[in-house]
């Protein structure tokens, strides 16, 4: 993690960013030939603009604001993925970031943009050393800017970050015990509480989604609750969130395809993964709010007894479900940690999850497609949330209807829902396992990136921790 400080102002020989605008004065920054130059830059419509004083190098950043602010931060944040190119291709250490329009927004959007650009998986190179950026200290000057929106810009950070090594660690490694094991790290280090209940356990508690994609495999499930309950919390129910980990999704019996398909499934956890960094940032900042989170968590493979299409499995809350497909196990074993949260009866219970292809063909990883029963004025306020950190929800109807196509000839329910609207179909069998407000985000689409996306980059994007914590924090 990139260290920051706070300073009053910048040296000489630091190499300098310098936040502005088409008003802003540059003679105190800038000589006069170099003053010449950047006007020439501006000119030309360039907002970026690189000044190399062969000691160091001036990178001046001219913002443009757009009609809505949240637009503005993120081609703020997009712009500080461009600049980490350059400091990368330098080789700098340090940068120093320059606030001429004392703006915080800009600030630490610009900062946010450079830290979530400098994260790296490296754990499995043997030249790691060799690969690792060298950019490794960022101080700010900025009146408006505090050493507690330092802290909190770090934190946050460090907890996408643990969220995006969870969802690049293979299977070989994070297996579902090693998951749990893993969250209670987090835990110890934040400050929330973590109780994992074994196989023995989930027996107990006739957990038999979550038993049943685990016959497959000769790993143990684990089923995680994760606690934070601060004295001074403002809520008296519980928010309660629920986080799909499937380690690993071969499709079971029905096999997926390896290109295209089968490749991408370590992330089937980024669920998971979401729920335990989002945790880890409220318990840092101490948000004052009760949050429980549940993660069931196994992998789904074809061997041993694996469950079979036609099977009927037993869920925790009694319900039947006819398996028409293995490969819809994500939502099998939801619907367990969904009917479990229901002992707490809570305000509200989000889950996310790696859950449909039919997410992820709807709007790509552009977004999160969201639905659910909460009152809209809710789903407002997460939306709200989603444009502010550019992790954008996308509502999708959940209308009565759907429930038809769920409707089994021997069970009460069966697990697919046919060729059209998987993504909803999917929703609206998890809500069969609710009684409280409910909201299900699926992240099928951005959770993993195949290609670099800015400064979400490539691989684990740790999406929707970001989109949390700011819900939390304004709830």
């Amino acid at each position: 993690m990139i260290t920051i400080d706070i300073k009053k102002v910048s040296a000489k020989n630091d190499n300098i960013v310098i936040i502005a605008d088409s008003k802003t004065k540059f003679d105190k920054f800038l000589s006069t030939n170099e003053e010449k130059f950047l006007k020439q830059k501006i000119k030309q419509k360039q907002n970026s603009i690189t000044i190399n004083r062969l000691s160091s190098f001036v990178f001046i950043e001219i913002i443009k604001s757009e009609k809505q602010e949240f637009k503005t931060i993120e081609n703020i944040r997009k712009s500080a993925n461009k600049l980490h190119s350059q400091i990368s291709a330098e080789k700098l250490k340090e940068i120093t970031i320059l606030d001429t329009l004392e703006n915080k927004e800009y600030t630490l959007a610009l900062a946010e943009g450079l830290l979530l650009t400098n994260y790296q998986f490296l754990k499995y190179f043997k030249d790691k050393k060799d690969k690792k950026y060298t950019f490794e200290k960022m101080s700010i000057v900025s009146k408006p800017v505090s050493q507690k929106d330092i802290d909190e810009l770090v934190n946050l950070t460090c907890a996408v970050y643990y969220s995006r090594d969870l969802v690049n660690e293979p299977v070989s490694f994070l297996t579902a015990t090693q998951l749990s094991n893993e969250i209670k790290t987090l835990g110890k280090k934040a400050g929330f509480k973590v109780n994992v209940f074994g196989k023995s356990k989930i027996e107990t508690l006739k957990m038999g989604g979550l038993l049943a994609v685990n016959k497959g495999s000769i790993d143990p499930p684990t089923f995680s609750i994760l606690e934070w309950k601060p004295k001074n919390a403002k809520n008296k129910k519980p928010y309660v969130l629920v986080g799909k980990g499937i380690v690993f999704d071969t499709g079971g019996l029905s096999l997926k395809p390896t290109a295209g398909s089968m490749d991408l499934m370590k992330s089937d956890m980024g669920g998971a993964a979401s729920v335990a960094g989002a945790m880890y940032a409220i318990a840092k900042q101490e948000l004052p709010v009760h949050i429980i989170a549940l993660v069931p968590s196994t992998d789904n493979r074809p061997g041993g007894n694996a469950y079979a299409p036609q099977d009927v499995i037993t869920m925790h809350n009694g319900l039947t479900v006819e398996v028409l497909n293995t490969d819809a196990e994500g939502r099998m074993i939801l619907a367990d940690a969904l009917s479990y949260a229901q002992q707490y009866k809570p305000e509200l219970v989000i889950d996310l999850a790696t859950l449909t292809g039919s997410a992820h063909a709807a709007i790509g990883h552009q977004g999160i497609v969201g639905m659910g029963n909460a009152k809209p004025k809710v789903f407002s306020k997460l939306q709200e949330s989603g444009e502010k950190v550019y992790e954008r929800v996308v509502e999708f109807p959940f209308w009565d209807e759907y429930d038809e196509m769920l409707k089994s000839d021997i069970a009460d329910l069966k697990n697919i829902g046919g060729k059209v609207a998987g993504a909803i179909t999917a929703g609206k069998f998890l809500e069969h396992f609710t009684d409280y407000p409910y909201i299900h985000l699926d992240i099928a689409g951005p959770a993993f990136l195949e290609a670099p996306d800015s400064y979400r980059g490539k691989g684990g994007s740790g999406t929707a921790v970001r989109l949390l914590y700011d819900f939390f924090k304004n709830i």
